[in-house]
């Protein structure tokens, strides 16, 4: 089962309920598949909201070594996931929360009219 305070996210794929985490290895392995100097060039690049399909498949793939998943990029290429393409961003986008955290509110909202 996922532990949210540890940054880990459940995700079906292949019909399983499978657990992913960015561990500090497995944000060292995205920093060198991207070309990222550091974690804060990583998130820059990760928060373009932008992603490709090999996109997803890495960070997918870091996630689940960094949870202990012993998984080649290659099988998760391969895994299936219920919503498809939106099921796969999806996975990335709560992974990415998980880890690098998300904003609670807009950061510039409203003011109420008097």
């Amino acid at each position: 089962m996922a532990n949210a305070r540890r940054g880990e996210i459940a995700a079906d794929l292949d019909g399983r309920t499978w657990t992913l985490c960015l561990t500090l290895g497995a944000l060292a392995e995205l920093e060198g598949a991207f070309g990222a100097e550091d974690l804060s060039a990583l998130a820059a690049r990760l928060g373009q909201g932008r992603l490709s399909a090999r996109d997803a498949i890495r960070v997918i793939g870091a996630g689940l070594r960094g949870a202990g998943h012993d998984i080649a990029d290659e099988a998760v290429a391969r895994m299936a996931q219920p919503d498809g393409a939106i099921g796969y961003a999806d996975i990335v986008a709560r992974l990415l929360i998980a880890t690098f955290g998300g904003a609670a509110e807009a950061p510039n909202p409203p003011q109420p009219r008097a």
